[in-house]
């Protein structure tokens, strides 16, 4: 195993973390952008409100999301486990 087989497993990792991860941060992002426009507008200086629509909406979005992130995820290990003759040597 080469220093180059390293970083390739480590780009493709990155790369699916990225990319599994992606949809919950911009649901976060877009919810928590409207809770603070619903909050200047309303003047409500509540903390709390922006607490559970976010964890709201993260958790529809992993049940929507859900079987797309794993099978992203299984495809990347079988991958490494499938050339894990190739690392071993």
């Amino acid at each position: 195993m080469t220093a180059n087989d390293v970083t390739v497993i480590a780009e493709q990792a990155i790369f699916t973390i990225i990319k599994c991860a992606a949809p919950m941060l911009l649901v976060s992002l877009c919810v928590g952008l409207c809770v603070s426009i619903f909050q200047t507008v309303t003047s409500i200086q509540e903390q709390t409100l922006t607490f559970v629509p976010k964890v709201l909406a993260i958790f529809l979005s992993l049940i929507v999301m859900g079987h797309w992130i794993l099978n992203n995820m299984v495809e990347f290990m079988t991958g490494l486990w499938n050339d894990f003759n190739l690392y071993v040597r």
